[in-house]
C-alpha cells in the first residue's frame, strides 16, 4: 500500500491559526480536534510489510500546529519492509508539537521510520518519538529510525538507531533489559547536560536539546521523556520570552559554524520560543 497524508496551516487576518489543508489516505486518516490540533486516526491495519506511507506537515510562519494520535501504531510483518516518512516544514515564528502515541514493533516486522524536519529561524518545535519493543510477551520486530533536523540550512541534529537485533539490543551499553526507547527533540536549549534514572537531557552543539530515555513500559517511558522536556525548558525558559542563552547567542553560534552572516531581517534564531 502507498498512502500520503498532509496537514498545512495558514494565518488568518485576525492572527489566529487555521488549518487550510487536511488530506487523508488510509491508514493515515487525519481529524481536526481543535483550532490548531489534529489527530491521526488509523482506519486500516498497518503499517504492514511493503507499505510506503508519508505524512507531510507544513506549518506557516507565525502559526501553531499540534499533532497527536488517538492510539498507538502497530507495525505488522508482511512482504518486505514498511516505511513511514514524515516531512515537516516549520516557518519563522511558528510552533509545532508532534506528540503521537507510541509505535509498537510486532514480532517479525521490518520497518523504517524517517523524519525530515526543516526549521526557519525563530521556529519552535517539540518532537517526541516512542518505540515499544513488541507486544506483551513477544520479541520486537526490527526498526531503523532516522531523524534529521535542519535550521536555516544548517544541521541541528542527525540521529539514527536500530531496534530488533537480539545480539545488540540486550547489551547493557545499548538497551539492556528495557522494553521501550524514546527521544524528544526540542528547539529550546537546556542549560546543561542532565542525567537521571533512565533519561538523559543533552544540549545540542548549535541550538536545541535532545532528550533520550529507556524504560520498562510505555507509561514509564512517557513519564521520563516529559521530565526531560520540563528539565530542558527549565525555569528560565518561557514561551515568548526566550531563555538564558538568548536569541543573539544562537545566531552567533550559527555564524561561527558558517563563518558568515546567517538569517537576517531581525530573525531571532532557531528554536527560541
Amino acid at each position: 500500500m502507498r498512502a500520503r497524508a498532509a496537514v498545512a496551516t495558514a494565518r488568518a487576518p485576525d492572527g489566529t491559526t487555521v488549518v487550510r489543508r487536511l488530506a487523508s489516505a488510509p491508514p493515515l486518516t487525519l481529524r481536526q480536534t481543535g483550532p490548531y490540533t489534529v489527530h491521526l486516526v488509523s482506519t486500516a491495519a498497518g503499517p504492514l510489510g511493503g507499505d510506503r506511507l508519508a505524512l507531510d506537515l507544513d506549518v506557516a510562519p507565525r502559526t501553531t500546529l499540534e499533532l497527536g494520535s488517538v492510539a498507538s501504531t502497530l507495525v505488522l510483518p508482511g512482504e518486505g519492509a514498511s516505511e513511514l516518512l514524515v516531512t515537516a516544514r516549520v516557518g519563522a515564528g511558528a510552533e509545532l508539537r508532534f506528540t503521537p502515541e507510541p509505535t509498537v514493533l510486532a514480532a517479525g516486522c521490518e520497518h523504517r521510520l524517517l523524519v525530515r524536519l526543516t526549521l526557519e529561524p525563530d521556529a519552535s518545535v517539540l518532537w517526541r518519538e516512542e518505540i515499544v519493543f513488541g507486544r506483551y510477551g513477544e520479541p520486537p520486530g526490527r526498526c531503523h529510525a532516522r531523524f534529521d533536523a535542519t535550521c536555516d540550512g544548517l544541521p541541528l541534529l542527525r540521529q539514527e538507531f536500530t531496534v530488533g537485533d537480539p545480539a545488540v539490543d540486550t547489551s547493557p551499553v545499548v538497551y539492556g533489559s528495557a522494553r521501550c526507547v524514546g527521544n524528544a527533540f526540542l528547539t529550546a536549549s537546556a542549560e546543561e547536560t542532565t542525567v537521571a534514572d533512565g533519561v538523559a537531557v543533552l544540549p545540542l552543539a548549535v541550538s536545541g536539546t535532545l532528550v533520550s530515555a529507556l524504560a520498562a513500559d510505555a507509561v514509564q517511558l512517557r513519564s521520563r521523556l516529559e521530565w526531560g522536556e520540563r528539565t530542558a525548558l527549565g525555569p528560565a525558559t518561557t514561551r515568548g520570552g526566550g531563555d538564558s542563552r538568548g536569541s543573539g547567542t544562537v545566531m552567533e553560534a550559527l555564524r561561527e559554524v558558517t563563518g558568515s552572516a546567517v538569517g537576517g531581517g531581525g530573525a531571532s534564531g532557531c528554536g527560541l520560543p
